[in-house]
């Protein structure tokens, strides 16, 4: 019964992480219609891909005892694509100045996982031991994952608006922290279990400031052409009047 349960959460888990993974599809399809990233951060998406990073690995035998985390390693393994694919994404429609961030942030956590996951192969010959340096290391970064998108909460309280903030991402990431809490504590696994209970609290942090300012929106500059059009009908009751003033001199 214990393991039937577990592993149905364990499912549960993996079907709201990747919600959680696909989210951002609907924040991409605004930026390449726009073809600007505008004032969405490339952040939350970087430190999901650490998080799906350190976790695949985590949840290989190489790690793991067998495949006793085999649905971590689906989802998590699926996340890393994903990830990529929007980082890429965010790359190709940057600034100047956002492409040099994301090149080097996603170079950085790449580097730093493949050296940790080559010392884990190497170092320790012991799945425990192995499990304590990249569960740590995955801990971290599940956590700042959960709480990227805290990055604009100031932009959220200067502006009053919720528009850069993405509600889905925000709801999928409380439903998959709250999941995996139960996973680890049925798996008796502190390590999977830990991340997720800052990630529940944030979650309903993020929503809750969602819901207080989501009837906020930002005011938009005037487009060019509305300026034009305004300057055109403005010139045309000009000369209207002038013609109606010339007539009534003439008579």
């Amino acid at each position: 019964m214990g393991d039937k349960l577990r592993l149905t959460v364990g499912i549960l888990g993996n079907a709201a992480s990747l919600l959680l993974y696909t989210a951002p599809i609907l924040t991409f399809v605004r930026v390449i219609k726009k073809r600007s990233t505008e004032e969405f951060s490339c952040v939350p998406y970087i430190l999901a891909l650490t998080n799906c990073y350190f976790y695949t690995w985590y949840g290989l035998p190489i790690v793991s005892d067998k495949w006793e985390n085999f649905t971590v390693v689906t989802i998590n393994g699926l996340g890393v694509l994903l990830e990529l694919s929007f980082i890429l994404i965010y790359f190709w429609f940057a600034t100047a100045t956002g492409k040099k961030k994301v090149a080097i942030l996603t170079t950085s956590v790449t580097l730093i996982f493949v050296i940790c996951a080559t010392i884990s192969a190497v170092v320790f010959h012991e799945h425990h031991y192995r499990k304590i340096l990249i569960g740590s290391i995955g801990l971290v970064a599940s956590v700042a994952m959960y709480c990227s998108p805290l990055v604009v909460v100031k932009q959220v309280l200067q502006t009053k608006s919720v528009e850069f903030m993405p509600f889905y991402l925000s709801l999928f990431s409380f439903i998959t922290s709250l999941l995996w809490l139960a996973y680890g504590l049925l798996s008796h696994d502190f390590i999977l279990a830990s991340p997720n209970l800052i990630g529940c609290p944030f979650g309903i942090l993020q929503l809750a400031l969602y819901f207080k300012y989501r009837k906020r929106v930002i005011m938009e500059e005037p487009q060019k052409w509305d300026v034009e059009k305004v300057e055109e009908i403005i010139i045309k009751d000009q000369l209207q009047v002038v013609v109606t003033d010339n007539s009534d001199a003439k008579i």
